[in-house]
């Protein structure tokens, strides 16, 4: 009776016999339910094992760039021009307020004039003439009695007596008027008496009746 032989010693047989013939031997291993195992490549130590290369970059449409530049370019030449007519303005501004307060002595001496009944004549001609021309270039005049005492335009130079009517510091008497472009600037501030609001008026007193 002869014995089972090895598949593989059986093949190394034939191969013997038959130099000429070829022979695959399958070196996969099977799980029990006979499902191929997977291989695994083992990894020397000390060997470095490259990451896979970085895919390729997606192909970008070349009208979509060039619509984004576009775009990016007119944003920022916007800003830019936006810059430049601002930095423009500033600079109008500067220069006017520089002329302005120049003359605000000139202006001072025909506000006292006309107070005084002298503004007469040909200098009236003048004088009015000249605050036309100050008020086209943005000058304002300001500061009254009763205005409400205000640090940002006003400069208190001496105390007033204290007003029972006010609820508020305010401007009891207007020394020197002040100035100003339309825009805001203070060219000077006006210089004022300040009177503040007696005790009575500015904390009311609280009158608590007692609980029964």
């Amino acid at each position: 009776m002869t014995g089972s032989r090895d598949p593989r010693e059986a093949a190394e047989r034939e191969m013997m016999g038959d130099p000429d013939r070829v022979v695959i031997t399958d070196k996969r291993r099977f799980d029990a339910d006979g499902t191929p195992r997977a291989t695994v490549e083992p990894v020397l130590e000390g060997e470095v094992v490259s990451p896979d290369p970085d895919p390729e970059p997606e192909p970008t449409d070349p009208l979509a760039e060039m619509t984004a530049t576009a775009q990016r370019v007119s944003a920022e030449y916007a800003n830019y021009r936006k810059r430049v007519d601002r930095d423009r303005i500033a600079v109008v501004e500067m220069a006017t307020a520089g002329l302005l307060v120049g003359l605000l002595p000139l202006l001072d001496d025909i506000a006292r004039a006309r107070q005084h009944g002298d503004l007469t004549g040909a200098f009236k001609g003048v004088g009015e003439g000249l605050e036309g021309v100050t008020g086209k270039l943005g000058l304002e005049r300001f500061g009254a009695v009763g205005d409400a005492f205000d640090p940002a335009v006003h400069e208190a130079i001496m105390a007033a007596p204290e007003d029972p009517t006010a609820t508020v510091a305010v401007c009891a008497q207007v020394v020197q008027q002040g100035y100003r472009l339309t825009g805001g600037r203070v060219l000077r501030p006006a210089r004022v008496a300040v009177a503040e609001p007696s005790p009575a008026v500015a904390a009311p007193s609280l009158d608590l009746q007692p609980e029964s």
